[in-house]
């Protein structure tokens, strides 16, 4: 019998996994694509969907709850935006696990988690580009001694 199987417990108290499961969805919908374990990747994705699903309705009621679930102003303004509008055709299975080997260092499954029809360019959000202008300024003053 199976009862009180009723979710993944990933070996960890409520508390924890409920501030897992927030960061995870942060940054998922930041990047739009993360790498981590199989069982986080699989616990991960009935609840990113259900976060589209959520922005896909435009009110104030989901707004609050996207932002409670969230707790993050950017990424529920992101759901609301840019990825809700991209799925708006799309019925369900806004995500995709796509098993990525092993971990070298205890030998977990590891999975990549992402959306469907991603953003390429939302890797490199945190990416800085370098500053041209202070390169070419230091080119001068070591070409003009």
């Amino acid at each position: 019998m199976r009862h009180g199987m009723g979710y993944k417990k990933l070996n960890r108290t409520s508390e924890h996994r409920k501030a897992l499961l927030m960061n995870m969805l942060n940054s998922l919908i930041k990047y739009e694509q993360i790498t981590t374990t199989l069982p986080k990747a699989k616990f991960l994705k009935p609840q990113a969907d259900k976060i589209i699903t959520l922005g896909k309705n435009e009110n104030l009621q989901n707004t609050k709850l996207l932002i409670s679930k969230l707790q993050n102003i950017k990424s529920a303004n992101k759901v609301k935006k840019t990825l809700s509008k991209r799925y708006i055709n799309r019925k369900g299975g806004y995500t995709r696990i796509i098993k990525a080997g092993f971990r070298y260092g205890d030998k977990a499954p590891m999975a990549v988690i992402e959306f469907v029809d991603r953003d390429f360019e939302a890797k490199k959000v945190d990416i800085k580009k370098k500053d041209t202008s202070k390169i070419k300024k230091e080119e001068k003053k070591i070409a003009t001694p």
